[in-house]
């Protein structure tokens, strides 16, 4: 699958972002999807996952704040973020791997940054 992101932008602290990430190609419900982000000067970061049946994971860091979810209808992935803090800025990545195949594909990226 080609993966887009978008919905990054600049926001406030403990303010809200949702991202997403729309799949092209066949067989998107096939796969299982992730956020990845990267901060300046950091390595790449996992940040939450979703099964292809829905069940989900996230890293400590953002529990209980975003919200990773999938519309297999729409081949599109979200990433709803609330009370954002500063350490949230990264650029945020969207990452799929075929449950079958094992295929996997990175999107290009979106920039959020979280102001104080």
């Amino acid at each position: 699958v080609q993966l887009q992101a978008s919905g990054g932008g600049l926001v406030q602290a403990g303010g809200s972002l949702r991202l997403s990430c729309a799949a092209s190609g066949s067989s998107f419900s096939a796969n299982a999807m992730s956020w990845y982000r990267q901060a300046p000067g950091r390595q790449r970061q996992f940040v939450a996952h979703i099964t292809s049946d829905g069940t989900t994971n996230y890293v400590d860091s953002v529990k209980g704040r975003f919200t990773i979810s999938r519309d297999n209808a729409k081949n599109t992935v979200y990433l709803q973020m609330n009370s954002l803090k500063p350490e949230d800025t990264a650029v945020y990545y969207c990452y799929a791997r075929n449950s079958f195949s094992g295929l996997t594909s990175w999107g290009q990226g979106t920039l959020v940054t979280v102001s104080s």
